[in-house]
């Protein structure tokens, strides 16, 4: 079947999400345009406001609808404690633990010599003002056990073993290769519990 331009561009731009194929963007895109206009119009408005209206939080890198995030800006946040995450979506399911109560630090980007990522791209400077400015007793390194992950829990701890500040990560539980996203809450808040220095 011959796609229409316009299809074709709903269904690439759907394509780009996490988790979403040629065929299943060729569905969704189908069912918009074969929707009364209006839910795909208050989708898309939608879409665009909240997109809009988010920045990134001055202090640890958070994407928020304010500046400081609600993380930064609580006085019932402990300052002893750092969990630096690769993704603003990984605090969330952090927070969904309901064990911690310190302070986030959001890389941006985990290190890939091969995508070009390096030490900039992770934000490591950055991360370094927030541990001086802030002095926390521990940071966790709570970020996936992939090659990536991996490549930068080494890099950040050299980086910080000169700190004074104690560096772990969290325990095995969690798959190589698997987001903290798709971990089930036992298993994330045992390899929190468990974690170790690095």
């Amino acid at each position: 079947m011959l796609v229409s331009p316009g299809l074709e561009r709903l269904i690439q731009a759907l394509n780009r999400f996490p988790g979403i194929g040629r065929k299943t963007a060729r569905r969704l895109a189908w069912h918009l345009v074969s929707q009364d206009s209006s839910f795909a119009l208050e989708l898309a408005d939608t879409i665009k406001s909240t997109v809009e209206s988010f920045t990134t939080c001055k202090f640890c890198n958070m994407l928020a609808e304010s500046d400081p995030c609600p993380f930064c800006a609580s006085e019932d946040r402990s300052d002893e404690l750092l969990c630096v995450v690769e993704n603003t979506a990984d605090i969330q399911i952090i927070e969904d633990m309901n064990d911690y109560r310190g302070r986030y630090f959001v890389l941006g980007n985990l290190l890939s010599p091969i995508d070009g990522l390096g030490p900039e791209q992770i934000n490591s400077a950055f991360l370094l003002q927030r541990i001086e400015s802030l002095d926390p007793d521990e940071v966790v390194l709570a970020l996936k056990p992939s090659p990536e992950g991996e490549a930068t829990i080494h890099f950040l701890s050299e980086l910080l073993k000169n700190n004074g500040v104690k560096v772990t990560r969290l325990s095995t539980g969690i798959p190589f290769g698997g987001d903290l996203e798709y971990s089930s809450m036992l298993t994330l808040s045992n390899a929190w519990k468990r974690r170790y220095p690095v």
